[in-house]
């Protein structure tokens, strides 16, 4: 039977986690470089889905003197954390490791992999599809005598905001594999508690977005979707009871 490794001291796992740290932020700062080179890239990038709807007499402001300087360096720190957060994932595996059977840490590779691209399909999914819609919903309020003048900074830290957003909660599955692998949930725990969670995964929705309805059901509705695809995969990938000779005999 694969054994788990021996415990160490809390001194060699502090060490480990500084030395993770180190490379993560390691990494943060090459991407950050990468990215501020390349910001105006990606601010007309990130702006794309709010020009295509907006009104022609509308338009992005800068309200303050520093905050196109500041915009660009928000922007580039997102960026880079949102590029390297395979990376990341690769780390906090890494650092979890020692205390996991033998036959659990193959899952390395997988769970990098799926974490990543669920994450990145959750920056997509609000990109190309809550954007578009949510844009041209509340610009609809625009008028002859409305005009929208947006602030740079503001939808910065909208956008990035929704964006990280959508890419945490997409990691609900993987969070939920992890957890049945070790026991800690069950399917069947997922469905006894499924109306609570619906209501915390609604407060979820809330902090995450701003406060609006419509953008807290476009997050709240792939929330429950996912949740019903966790406890399927609970079902599938949790940790089997042993049942003990006298209960099969009962």
């Amino acid at each position: 039977m694969a054994q788990v490794e021996e415990k160490l001291p809390l001194t060699v796992h502090l060490e480990e986690l500084r030395k993770r740290l180190i490379r993560i932020f390691l990494s943060l700062g090459i991407f950050f470089c990468i990215c501020y080179s390349q910001s105006r890239y990606l601010f007309d990038f990130i702006s794309k889905p709010l020009v295509k709807v907006m009104p022609e007499s509308s338009s992005l402001a800068m309200l303050k003197l520093t905050e196109g300087f500041f915009t660009e360096l928000k922007l580039s720190f997102m960026a880079a954390l949102f590029f390297s957060m395979p990376f990341i994932l690769y780390q906090l595996w890494k650092f979890i490791t020692p205390g996991l059977y033998i036959h659990e840490k193959r899952y390395m590779v997988s769970f990098v992999m799926l974490s990543s691209f669920l994450f990145f399909l959750g920056g997509v999914f609000a990109y190309y599809l809550v954007f578009p819609f949510g844009f041209k919903f509340f610009l609809s309020y625009t008028s002859e005598s409305v005009e929208a003048a947006l602030s740079l900074q503001w939808y910065l830290s909208f956008v990035t905001r929704l964006i990280l957003g959508f890419g945490i909660i997409f990691e609900l599955p993987v969070f939920t594999l992890f957890l049945a692998k070790l026991g800690i949930i069950t399917a069947d725990m997922l469905r006894k508690y499924r109306r609570y969670a619906i209501v915390l995964l609604f407060v979820i929705a809330a902090i995450f977005t701003p406060p609006d309805v419509i953008t807290q059901l476009m997050m709240a509705g792939p929330l429950i979707i996912l949740y019903e695809v966790s406890i399927f995969v609970a079902k599938i990938f949790g940790k089997k009871k042993i049942l003990k000779e006298e209960d099969i005999y009962e």
